[in-house]
């Protein structure tokens, strides 16, 4: 089992040139209970199929398994998601000791962009750069698997 600890921030400015990775993303979601999430994505010519857990109450830190799966299988398995899907374009962002990964959001969710740090603890300190925004951690309107609705 894996856990995941991860800050979510809005984009205020310039953020691309300063990237070194572009991967466009499609994902879909066989179940967004409450108790868990299973998501299918499609990232370039890659699939996955991750699992996560709810976050504690007061905490930043979840379960999450991640299994890579066939592309073909992942095409095949959204036909049952549920419907809606999250369509972007993920930026990797090199940042200190870090990478923050920026989603740049299309179709319903136009507009939006996201960043995202992984951290190895939640008292962990990383650089801020001046484009990241207001924090959203733990905000459900910015979870993933609320904007396929």
């Amino acid at each position: 089992m894996g856990k995941e600890t991860e800050r979510k921030f809005l984009v205020k400015g310039e953020f691309i040139k300063q990237s070194i990775q572009k991967i466009d993303i499609t994902q879909s979601y066989l179940s967004v209970d409450p108790q868990k999430t299973i998501r299918l994505r499609l990232a370039d010519d890659e699939a996955y199929l991750t699992i996560k857990s709810p976050r504690s109450a007061g905490t930043l830190t979840r379960d999450e398994w991640e299994f890579r799966i066939p592309a073909e299988d992942a095409r095949e398995m959204m036909k049952i998601c549920l419907p809606g899907k999250v369509v972007k374009t993920r930026y990797i962002v090199p940042n200190g000791a870090h990478k923050i990964e920026v989603d740049v959001f299309h179709d319903k969710n136009e507009g939006l962009v996201i960043a995202e740090i992984e951290l190895t603890s939640e008292d962990e300190k990383f650089l801020k750069p001046s484009w990241l925004g207001e924090e959203v951690t733990g905000d459900p309107r910015y979870y993933s698997s609320n904007l396929i609705k």
